[in-house]
């Protein structure tokens, strides 16, 4: 899969790239030495090709945007925010499970 379909938002961008979608965001908070975080990229990735048009699935590297991270309360990681009309709508703390991240993405796309 290319990356492309995925967006790296950072502190700079986060706002504008989260209004600018149509679709709901999952936005995924993760970092290089977060061991569970490199196996729900492999999840997220997956469900970017398989969703797509439906869901956008975006990636904020915490070590590099610290203004978002607090202003959005991210104190585990992997935590995934998902945001409907540049509102955060529901937050999914942990590595879930493809199915488990279905789940809630269906209530709101």
């Amino acid at each position: 899969m290319a990356d492309a379909d995925i967006l790296t938002l950072t502190d700079d961008n986060f706002g504008s790239s989260i209004d600018a979608e149509n679709a709901p965001v999952l936005v995924d908070f993760w970092a290089d030495w977060c061991g569970p975080c490199k196996g729900l990229a492999v999840i997220l990735e997956e469900i970017a090709v398989e969703q797509a048009g439906n869901v956008k699935i975006a990636k904020v590297n915490v070590d590099e945007a610290p203004s978002t991270v607090i202003e959005h309360e991210v104190l585990s990681l992997p935590t995934m925010i998902l945001f409907k009309e540049g509102e955060p709508v529901a937050k999914i703390p942990g590595a879930q499970g493809k199915d488990t991240i279905l789940e809630i993405l269906s209530e709101f796309m």
